[in-house]
């Protein structure tokens, strides 16, 4: 839950963020990377695989505490501490 005094704050980090849309190549991609892993013996989630693709098509780091989740060689990762 968001406290009221935090709203404003967050609110402009929120704003800050870009927005990537979900198109056809991204879609492609992450089913793709989906079925691919998953031939591996990998499961791996839709939501990751769209994550993944989204930084793969934009060509984008993704900063993430979970690097799991993303074992795609291709894919720039900047590792997060783990909380």
């Amino acid at each position: 839950m968001l406290r009221s005094k935090e709203e404003p704050a967050t609110e402009e980090f929120l704003r800050s963020l870009e927005y990537y849309h979900l198109t056809w190549p991204v879609a492609r991609l992450a089913g793709l990377l989906k079925r691919d892993y998953g031939r591996k013996g990998t499961t791996l989630t839709a939501a990751d695989t769209t994550i993944a693709a989204v930084a793969l098509v934009h060509e984008l780091t993704l900063m993430t505490d979970n690097i799991k989740d993303f074992p795609m060689k291709e894919l720039t990762l900047y590792p997060l501490p783990v909380a």
